[in-house]
């Protein structure tokens, strides 16, 4: 699927479709929406500079998520990121009830929280978050099952303590 990507309408119509779930994919690594706001900008950015053809828009999806999810891990490794601190209450706008829920994902470790994301959130399958993670089918169940009851645990000890 060939798309021109120096026309104004196009960039804006992926920008439009993608930018909030690259934002919260990003602020699923970054845990901070400034970061994961520049994040998702770069992968627009790589995405004028590379100008890849897609096969369909799954494809196109998958490329723009691995981007967004390569481009977190490599600024968590930046010799700049370890030396700054989060700012607190820097979180995406959702509703009350919602919070405490959000909480308890993000704070799974990165390599269950990104497949719950993705399967909860954006409604990819096993075999398509397989495909984004370049991981084995398997090792996606699995760690979405492990993933559901850490989030379990987590939702049980928030509540226990209400």
């Amino acid at each position: 699927m060939n798309k021109v990507y120096g026309t104004k309408n196009y960039i804006h119509y992926l920008i439009e479709k993608y930018s909030d779930m690259l934002i919260r994919i990003s602020y699923s690594y970054m845990k901070n929406l400034s970061d994961a706001e520049d994040i998702t900008q770069d992968v627009f950015i790589k995405l004028l500079e590379k100008r890849p053809e897609f096969e369909n828009t799954e494809h196109e999806k998958a490329w723009l998520l691995r981007i967004a999810i390569n481009l977190s891990k490599d600024k968590l490794k930046s010799a700049y990121f370890k030396n700054t601190a989060p700012l607190e209450g820097d979180f995406i706008d959702t509703n009350q009830k919602d919070d405490e829920i959000i909480q308890a994902v993000l704070s799974l470790p990165i390599k269950y929280r990104s497949i719950v994301l993705l399967y909860y959130y954006e409604d990819y399958s096993i075999s398509e978050i397989s495909n984004v993670l370049n991981i084995k089918e398997s090792t996606v169940g699995s760690q979405l099952s492990r993933g559901r009851k850490l989030l379990k645990s987590i939702l049980k000890e928030d509540f226990e303590y209400e």
